[in-house]
């Protein structure tokens, strides 16, 4: 039997979901302070090689994504908008990540 392999579900029940030290320690935002130390279009083709794409059901390209909101406007302020909305019958997923482990979503 193959053994299952989480990713964004890796933490879940593993540590405390309101305990950033616990978070930290389990490897959260590793992926972050890579970011940081990259220049945002480094940043922007490696989202683009990736082949992320978006959890929802169209599966937007997460790269494309990103260059819209980065060439959007220069001044205007931007905002992250998580959209958790439990469309699919019977599916729980994204309450699971946020109660169990937000700093996923966050990261």
């Amino acid at each position: 039997m193959i053994a299952e392999k989480r990713i964004s579900l890796a933490r879940i029940d593993k540590i405390k979901p309101d305990s950033i030290d616990e978070a930290l320690k389990a490897g959260a935002y590793g992926g972050l302070k890579i970011a940081l130390g990259m220049n945002p279009e480094d940043m922007l083709e490696q989202f683009e090689k990736s082949g992320l794409r978006g959890r929802g059901g169209a599966g937007f390209p997460t790269g494309l994504k990103q260059k819209f909101t980065r060439n959007s406007c220069d001044a205007c302020m931007k905002y992250i908008i998580c959209n958790a909305d439990e469309g699919e019958p019977g599916t729980f997923k994204d309450r699971i990540i946020m109660e169990r482990d937000p700093h996923i979503l966050i990261e």
